[in-house]
């Protein structure tokens, strides 16, 4: 599980992340990554709509993608905010899918 300080909960700094950051669409996600500097831990956030599925189809997909972020928390650079959105297509997605989507956009993000 993502420890407090690196979870986005605020509605305006999810907001400021999909408006101002990077995008990075894939077949099951689309992530947003923005680097804020003077930020001391990287954080994460999750937006699962209704059209993924079900309630339990959606909270299944959420704790999938909350796991693939807790693995890739060491590799995102310090400052950086990175939004995730499953798209309905999330929904018959593997746990390994969805892993390798969130590591490309986050690498991506950091060659730039």
């Amino acid at each position: 599980m993502l420890a407090k300080a690196n979870r986005i909960v605020r509605a305006n700094d999810y907001r400021a992340v999909v408006r101002r950051g990077t995008r990075f669409p894939a077949p099951h996600t689309l992530s947003y990554v923005r680097v804020t500097p003077g930020q001391e831990a990287a954080r994460f956030g999750f937006i699962v709509g209704k059209t993924v599925g079900s309630a339990p189809v959606r909270n299944l997909v959420r704790r999938r993608l909350k796991a693939a972020a807790f693995e890739l928390l060491g590799e995102v650079p310090a400052g950086a905010d990175v939004v995730i959105r499953a798209l309905p297509a999330s929904a018959q997605a593997s746990w390994t899918t969805l892993h390798e989507e969130i590591s490309n956009a986050v690498h991506r993000a950091g060659t730039r």
